[in-house]
């Protein structure tokens, strides 16, 4: 028998389980469908697996490089990487409990299953009944929607000519799983995936060496950020080799270690590690759920949706990785609200990724929102910016954490922030409140008039605001 709603989603990723949460909020039926486990990739093969590795990583760092600048001898620091894993593991399974109560407290149904859009047929004059293939082997479900949110996400994307085994060669769900860590890796790849875990592994001990095919690191992010991340990556033993074309033809294994060739700025160079980890992007899970019974319209591999999310079928929307843009879980969630809220009011309000805070939760932390210096000089804007230093604040200096900086760009007409940069410790959580100052469409001024406690690391913002127009106080 066929179950009527006013919104299925297929789903459960962080923008999936957001959206049906709206959705019930404002009074919709609504549906999730999933295959694996509420959560999706961020909650179980990404964001909060990692970081809990890098939290891990972080304290044995601590324990074994920096302690005793804090006059504390620690002897026998061992890592003991099983308990390493089941931490990140009772996190995650903690985490997924909770989504788990939160389709419950909305009255949600979750399908555990495939799901496949069909198209026109006994049960609607229009595509998008959802046939659900049960996972417990249970006859197919038949969900009649009013509309429907694809949610599906993406998955790791590979590389012709390397064959991902999960044992030489790993994407980020293989690594996660490791039971043993290597001696040493390749990483190929150097955006934000690579770089956390190059910083991870690093601190764990290992040989890392990163491989990127550009002319730099972490390429979204402004360029005296990637300078520093650089220099502080290396400092601590990363090697990171640039402008590096792969061979991947003469990708080998033999005694336990891959080989590979690669051509680094017009030179033959052979790569030796006990693994390689490939990380050069993700692609959209678009393959086998239905789109071809429908209108929906594909674009460079992602659905594409106009300002609503709406795709070319109106009552069907599409969210998160699977459209591409910024492939980050907190742009997922917004666009899953947005989505909604269209659903309901047929109102709603186009994101703007210049307000979107972006993440690197390597060490030293990377965050960012607004344009790059030079984005910003191409745009043809007049700037002025101002940079303080960490080593600067009382606060970093009595955590011991002095590297970096904080980085705000502004238009010298308008004075209005274009984009603020930082590097150095704790800038994941400090990012918060330049997204407000971006949101509010605030000057340098405004935000060093913001009372600012001492001593805290924020003191940075205000410092920096002031560099602005040359009016630092401590530095």
């Amino acid at each position: 028998m066929a179950q009527n709603y006013d919104v299925v989603i297929l789903g459960g990723g962080t923008g999936g389980y957001v959206a049906a949460i709206r959705a019930a909020q404002l009074g919709l039926k609504t549906a999730i469908v999933e295959r694996e486990q509420l959560g999706g990739t961020c909650l179980h093969k990404g964001c909060i697996p990692s970081k809990a590795l890098l939290r891990s990583a972080e304290v044995y760092r601590m324990a074994n490089k920096t302690a005793a600048e804090f006059g504390v001898d620690i002897e026998g620091v061992t890592l003991q990487f099983d308990k390493v894993q089941a931490r990140k593991q009772a996190i995650v399974e903690q985490l997924s409990q909770g989504v788990n109560t939160l389709m419950k407290k909305g009255k949600i149904d979750v399908y555990q299953g495939t799901g496949r859009i069909l198209g026109p047929s006994i049960f609607s004059p229009m595509p998008g009944t959802i046939s659900v293939e049960m996972s417990n082997g249970e006859e197919n479900e038949m969900l009649v929607p009013t509309n429907v949110v694809i949610a599906t996400g993406s998955k790791p994307r590979g590389m012709a000519g390397l064959t991902i085994d999960g044992k030489y060669i790993m994407n980020s769900d293989h690594a996660l799983q490791m039971e043993e860590l290597p001696k040493s890796l390749l990483i190929v790849g150097g955006g934000v995936i690579g770089i956390e875990w190059a910083s991870m592994l690093c601190d764990f001990g290992v040989y890392v060496t990163v491989i990127e095919y550009g002319p730099s690191i972490l390429p979204s992010e402004d360029a005296d950020i990637v300078k520093e991340v650089t220099k502080q990556l290396e400092k601590r033993g990363v090697r990171i080799v640039t402008n590096a074309r792969l061979d991947t033809g003469t990708f080998k294994i033999e005694n336990d270690n891959v080989f590979i060739s690669a051509k680094v700025n017009d030179k033959d160079e052979l790569f030796e590690a006990d693994k390689l980890l490939l990380s050069v992007g993700r692609e959209a899970n678009t393959q086998g759920i239905g789109l071809e019974n429908t209108e929906i319209e594909i674009e460079n591999g992602f659905i594409k949706v106009n300002n609503s999310y709406q795709t070319k079928e109106s009552h069907m929307y599409a969210i998160g990785d699977v459209i591409g843009g910024l492939q980050l879980a907190h742009v997922a969630s917004h666009e899953g609200l947005c989505a909604i809220e269209h659903i309901a009011s047929g109102k709603t309000e186009a994101l703007d990724v210049l307000k979107v805070p972006k993440c690197v939760y390597s060490f030293p932390e990377v965050a960012s929102i607004g344009l790059t210096e030079s984005a910003a000089k191409e745009q043809g804007f007049t700037l002025k910016i101002g940079k303080f230093p960490f080593k600067a604040i009382g606060k970093a200096l009595v955590n011991g954490e002095t590297d970096g900086f904080v980085k705000i760009i502004a238009d010298e007409e308008t004075n209005d922030i274009l984009g603020i940069h930082m590097v150095g410790p704790h800038v994941t959580d400090l990012i918060g409140e330049a997204s407000l100052a971006k949101l509010l469409d605030a000057t340098p001024w405004e935000v060093s008039q913001a009372i600012h406690p001492h001593p805290s690391l924020n003191e940075v913002l205000v410092e920096s605001a002031l560099a602005v127009d040359n009016r630092a106080i401590h530095f």
